[in-house]
């Protein structure tokens, strides 16, 4: 094994003369199964390809992209494992200050829309090589977009980038086709026919099945139609059933999206996830302390793919599809057992990680024969009847990995579905997160309380969230250990009026949960969620949803879940008094705030006598206690006790759009 050449004197020393693909990225070089980068590149290689690497050029001179010389079929650009403008820009649209997957943490180091630069520098150097989009900003850019760092619609990531073909999902089975294409000497303009694949044209004739988007001028004109524009994408998913869709734009151009690429197989994965890698990144790198977004994925192993979970926030859907695909024990195991011959490795595996951890069959059988069910959701808000809900296999899995000499701990840190694991009459999972892969808090996200804010979510009802806490508690205490379920909450999704915001901060209140973290809903491209914040309407049905944009207003609604910080006070009682709830301003122990100014610290204020992120002190001990569950139920109308009521797969060619560090049980 070794790393793939990132000069020419790489390339001397491999007897090269020539790339056949040099594949440009805006992020540093790790060459690990967690970066979309290395599958692509790894996959590549293994089909006989030459592929050079070019990471984080100076997208202010060409000269950057030609380190590599002109490759024989095609360059290669992503942004790389994040949306560049999500890595650069919190919610507030304030400039990060570290880049994980840029060398020592260094920001700056990639441009904004990192794609559309990479593409066009090299469109200057090289006039008529090959140009092949890939990764998560492409992906999820593929056609016309809401872009909410300008809060306006762009058109598809393909004209504005000035490529020739873009790759969206996860990129392995539809790159190799694509290169095997351009390696028979097929021009790349007549590259139309691969699934997962978008291209350019001046002509619709020949297009298989199309299916009229409304055009570029008529959104433009109407966020209506962006929002029908939009639902038909999301009915147009999956691999068995999605036709192909036509999107017209000014002056006879058309962008046309085939049909998502086939799930993999299970051979197929391990495959994928057991080609050479080099699971560390480039030795370049070391002087500058190296790249932080490896101690995250180093000792973590990628369980599954896909996520039949849908929720409204979340790019899945779009991106990887609702079809689990999983790899063998085996070729897991065989992963676990390299790990343990590393000299970092102490014993812990950090996550057995996937969109959602706890996901290992797809959600019916129909699903491998027929694809997943256009118009009806598999989970939430209530399971589809024809549900397999299953953990035996994970339970075995795990067991097995806790078996292997050298292996102290197994965690799972990616996320679990909580109301997927309560649907299973068999609960040995929970049982077994609770006594051997948990270590003092489990972190989930009920995301709200509010099943009207849920239900648009695509989350399950509150009441889930509830008994699954109640089970974990159980089996924390028969095994006699002392642990917490830390809940992450988000502020400002639609649907989230001022009152449903102060429903949550009370529940924060009774639960004696501090987050010192909040997750402000951040509208990024090509979610279901986002296309509500920018339309109004929610695509799937086109009725209105309500939903916070008005900053000042977000400020507020994320302050309240905060609420005994002294610096949000203005807020929150800004927010009591807009949602009529001025009876929570007081010296009462139900009240969020003092009349008279903020409490004189966190401790003192209701609710506060918990610290960090929900551990207890003295005997108020139990975060997420059903004590405070019920009050919380009574108070918000749930009746009998109960509330009323929510990428961690960096994956291939692609990641997901979210911050490294919140990661989260779905």
């Amino acid at each position: 094994m070794s790393f793939l050449p990132v000069n020419k004197q790489d390339m001397a020393d491999r007897g090269w003369d020539q790339c056949d693909f040099v594949y440009v990225c805006g992020d540093a070089y790790v060459d690990h199964s967690s970066f979309g980068m290395a599958i692509i590149t790894r996959t590549l290689e293994a089909h006989g390809y030459k592929v050079g690497v070019i990471c984080q050029p100076d997208w202010r001179d060409p000269a950057s992209v030609q380190v590599l010389g002109q490759p024989r079929l095609a360059f290669l650009v992503s942004s790389g494992n994040m949306d560049s403008m999500v890595n650069h820009y919190t919610v507030a649209k304030r400039r990060r200050s570290t880049d994980f997957y840029s060398p020592g943490g260094k920001m700056g180091l990639r441009p904004d829309h990192a794609t559309v630069v990479y593409s066009n520098l090299i469109r200057r150097a090289y006039r008529h090589v090959p140009i092949v989009l890939g990764g998560i900003e492409a992906s999820l850019r593929r056609l016309a977009h809401y872009d909410y760092w300008s809060d306006s619609l762009k058109r598809s990531i393909l004209l504005d980038s000035g490529a020739d073909l873009l790759i969206y999902g996860m990129g392995e089975l539809s790159v190799v086709e694509v290169a095997d294409a351009l390696d028979s000497g097929l021009p790349v303009s007549q590259v139309s026919w691969i699934h997962g694949t978008v291209y350019k044209t001046r002509s619709i004739q020949d297009v298989d099945r199309p299916l009229t988007l409304p055009t570029w001028e008529e959104m433009q004109a109407d966020k209506l139609a962006y929002a029908r524009s939009f639902g038909i994408q999301g009915r147009n998913l999956d691999p068995f059933s999605a036709r192909t869709l036509v999107e017209e734009y000014p002056h006879g151009v058309y962008v046309v999206q085939n049909p998502p690429t086939m799930p993999l197989t299970t051979q197929q994965m391990d495959e994928t996830y057991e080609l050479p890698y080099e699971r560390t990144y480039h030795p370049m790198y070391e002087a500058a302390g190296g790249v932080p977004a490896i101690k995250e994925v180093k000792f973590s192993i990628a369980n599954n793919r896909g996520c039949l979970g849908q929720c409204s926030f979340c790019a899945l859907n779009f991106h990887e599809g609702r079809i689990i695909q999983s790899r063998s024990h085996a070729s897991i195991l065989r992963e676990a057992r390299l790990m343990t011959q590393d000299p970092e490795f102490k014993g812990y595996i950090n996550d057995l990680s996937g969109p959602t951890a706890d996901f290992r069959i797809p959600a019916c059988a129909k699903q491998l024969k027929h694809g997943a069910c256009p118009n009806r959701r598999c989970l939430a808000p209530e399971p589809c009847p024809n549900l397999r809900v299953t953990h035996e296999d994970l339970v075995q899995l795990l067991r097995e990995l806790r078996a292997i000499p050298g292996i102290k701990k197994v965690f799972i840190r990616s996320g679990i579905r909580f109301d997927y694991a309560m649907l299973d009459p068999d609960h040995t999972f929970i049982k077994e997160l609770a006594e051997y892969h948990t270590s003092g808090q489990l972190r989930l996200a009920p995301e709200h309380i509010s099943d009207k804010v849920l239900e648009i979510m695509g989350k399950p009802h509150n009441h889930m969230y509830e008994d699954f806490c109640k089970e974990f508690e159980k089996y924390s205490r028969q095994a006699g250990k002392k642990q917490y379920v830390l809940p992450y909450l988000m502020s400002s999704h639609p649907g989230s009026t001022m009152r449903e915001a102060v429903k949550l901060a009370e529940f924060c209140r009774d639960l004696g949960y501090n987050p010192e973290q909040v997750s402000d809903f951040y509208p990024t491209p090509s979610t279901v969620s986002t296309c509500i914040f920018y339309t109004g309407v929610d695509p799937r049905t086109m009725e209105p949803a309500y939903c916070p944009t008005n900053p000042h207003e977000k400020a507020m609604q994320r302050a309240l879940i905060q609420y005994r910080n002294p610096k949000n006070y203005d807020l929150v009682v800004e927010a009591l008094h807009r949602a009529h709830r001025e009876d929570l301003i007081g010296y009462g122990p139900k009240c969020l705030v003092r009349p008279d100014g903020p409490w004189r610290s966190k401790s003192d204020a209701p609710g506060g006598r918990r610290h960090g992120h929900g551990k207890a002190s003295g005997k108020r001990g139990k975060a997420a206690g059903a004590g405070a569950r019920k009050a919380a139920g009574k108070r918000n109308g749930g009746g009998n006790g109960k509330a009323p009521s929510t990428p961690r797969d960096h994956g291939t060619y692609a990641s997901r759009g979210r911050h490294p560090g919140k990661r989260r049980g779905r």
